[in-house]
């Protein structure tokens, strides 16, 4: 699996354990996106995957290197997708 899929597959699994907020992203502590057993199964690195994802600007989280234990209470917040830009563009047609 290169790092585009593992990222992608990331964002599934934070979606799956994760909170849903108001504004559509998804938040998850360290903890238990770490202690996951499903996601021990997935990730050889999770915490490479998730500095990838974080590069990308897919989710954020506070700090560069995440440890077990001490940074279980971090959170780890999916940003929300953005909207494809054909449902966008349709949007402003119908208000115009």
């Amino acid at each position: 699996m290169n790092v585009e899929e593992e990222v992608e597959r990331l964002r599934e699994e934070i979606q799956r354990i994760g909170k849903i907020q108001p504004d559509g992203s998804y938040k998850v502590t360290f903890g238990v996106l770490f202690n996951d057993d499903r996601c021990a199964n997935i990730f050889e690195a999770l915490v490479g995957t998730l500095r990838a994802a974080k590069k990308r600007k897919i989710l954020t989280y506070d700090g560069e290197l995440l440890l077990q234990g001490v940074h279980d209470n971090v959170e780890i917040i999916l940003k929300a997708a953005p909207e494809p830009a054909s449902a966008t563009a349709a949007d402003s047609v119908a208000k115009s």
